[in-house]
């Protein structure tokens, strides 16, 4: 595992906040984004986070 738990919890954390400021951000600029696919790209990214905090470390010495 690449972090701890408690770090990964406060990434997902932080990332819901990102989300959720994209879309106001977005709204600014006339881009809708509704709260399904604000929900779609945050379940994406904590996909992805919890793939790269799960993938195992690999060094050059592992080779």
């Amino acid at each position: 595992m690449r972090t701890s738990p408690a770090k990964l919890l406060i990434l997902i954390a932080i990332l819901l906040v990102i989300v959720v400021e994209l879309r106001t951000v977005l709204a600014f600029f006339d881009v809708e984004l509704t709260v399904l696919q604000g929900i779609a790209v945050g379940i994406v990214g904590i996909a992805l986070l919890l793939v790269w905090a799960f993938s195992p470390l690999f060094s050059e010495s592992d080779q």
